[in-house]
């Protein structure tokens, strides 16, 4: 059974999704992060003056709700890498529907890859390493 079929309480989250992103995206679009003070501030940049994984992360979406796809890169190239691997997942989910659960294992080991994946980009960013300075903006 594909997402389309099934019943309408596991639908309801899929269908929640675009309207809750869609003004979201609508505000970030027409709001550069750089230029407005009313987006949330990174308390762990704030805090320790390093960048954490998603520093540049809003920068980075507005500039690809704007289709500039290297000064996106240059904000955040975790986010902008991540996102098309994230897109795909989804849009894998909504048309093979629901489907089986994922074990505790797989879970965990994906976690684990996620955690690592955080953790040595956000070392890496933090390094004198030109590639992954946040591009100033």
């Amino acid at each position: 059974m594909n997402s389309l079929e099934a019943s309408p309480r596991k639908r309801t989250p899929w269908l929640l999704l675009p309207a809750l992103l869609l003004p979201l995206m609508v505000v970030l679009f027409l709001f550069n992060p750089a230029q407005n003070s009313f987006y949330p501030f990174c308390v762990f940049s704030k805090l320790t003056g390093l960048q954490c994984p998603g520093c540049g992360g809003l920068r980075a979406a507005h500039q690809l709700l704007h289709g500039n796809v290297l000064t996106a890169f240059r904000f955040n190239p975790l986010v902008v890498g991540a996102l098309p691997i994230v897109l795909f997942l989804l849009v894998r989910r909504w048309v093979r529907g629901p489907g089986r659960p994922v074990s505790a294992r797989t879970m965990a080991v994906w976690a684990w890859i996620a955690f690592a994946v955080l953790t040595v980009f956000g070392i890496l960013r933090n390094l004198p390493i030109e590639f992954f300075q946040l591009s100033a903006g």
